[in-house]
């Protein structure tokens, strides 16, 4: 499921769902995701839908704090990995997004699947700059540390491209890609010094106002970069 298509209320549920994470980040991962917002919701199916746009980042504090997720969090997120599991037409993009949620129930050791080498990731070496960072903002929550999937393995192939990506989406004032970007930046090695990325990423937000899934890729990136990548 990709946020592109998404209705007005959807759109909501998933502000209101990421806003849950950014408040949880901020809180130290202690406090539910859902709880307060899909957990509320008569639609049980917008409830699932919105937990599948938002993907691998609805439990992305417990990653990031290494605790295991509460238990309302942990049901809707797996119910929403087998409910909208990806068919045979499904964009690399959605395949990717899917595939990212089930390695974090792996890395939350609530699933028993090993890690595997995921889907192929080479189309990506074939991209130009500006649409690898246009994919990779797509697939920003695959942007953790120790991950080592092949979409982050591209990534790290061109942190030059990647850093250009970031500046050109700020100049374009695409607030959404520049966090995506950003996020990206405090995973991989080789960002050159000169980018300046956390005043960058302080500027996205400053810009990007109400906007919650760029304040969650701000805040998972200074996360990041506060803590380390292992």
């Amino acid at each position: 499921m990709e946020q592109s298509g998404t209705s007005p209320r959807l759109a909501g549920v998933v502000h209101d769902l990421a806003s849950e994470v950014v408040s949880a980040l901020r809180g130290g991962g202690h406090s539910s995701v859902v709880g307060g917002t899909v957990g509320t919701l008569a639609d049980d199916r917008l409830s699932l839908a919105a937990v599948r746009v938002l993907g691998a980042d609805v439990l992305l504090p417990s990653v990031l704090t290494r605790r295991r997720p509460l238990p309302d969090d942990l049901a809707v997120f797996q119910r929403a990995v087998h409910t909208y599991a990806p068919g045979a037409t499904s964009s690399a993009t959605t395949v990717w997004s899917h595939w990212a949620m089930t390695q974090t129930l792996r890395r939350l050791d609530v699933s028993g699947t090993g890690p595997g080498s995921g889907p192929d990731a080479s189309w990506l070496d074939a991209l130009d700059w500006p649409q690898l960072t246009h994919q990779l903002s797509l697939l920003a929550s695959l942007a953790v540390p120790g991950a080592d999937s092949g979409v982050a393995q591209a990534a790290g192939r061109r942190p030059v491209d990647v850093a250009r990506g970031f500046v050109r989406a700020v100049r374009r004032r695409d607030w959404l890609q520049a966090a995506g970007a950003g996020r990206w930046l405090s995973v991989i090695d080789g960002v050159p010094g000169t980018l300046g990325l956390d005043t960058g990423l302080e500027f996205v937000e400053l810009m990007a106002g109400a906007d919650a899934r760029v304040g969650l890729h701000v805040h998972a990136a200074r996360h990041i970069r506060a803590g380390g990548r292992g």
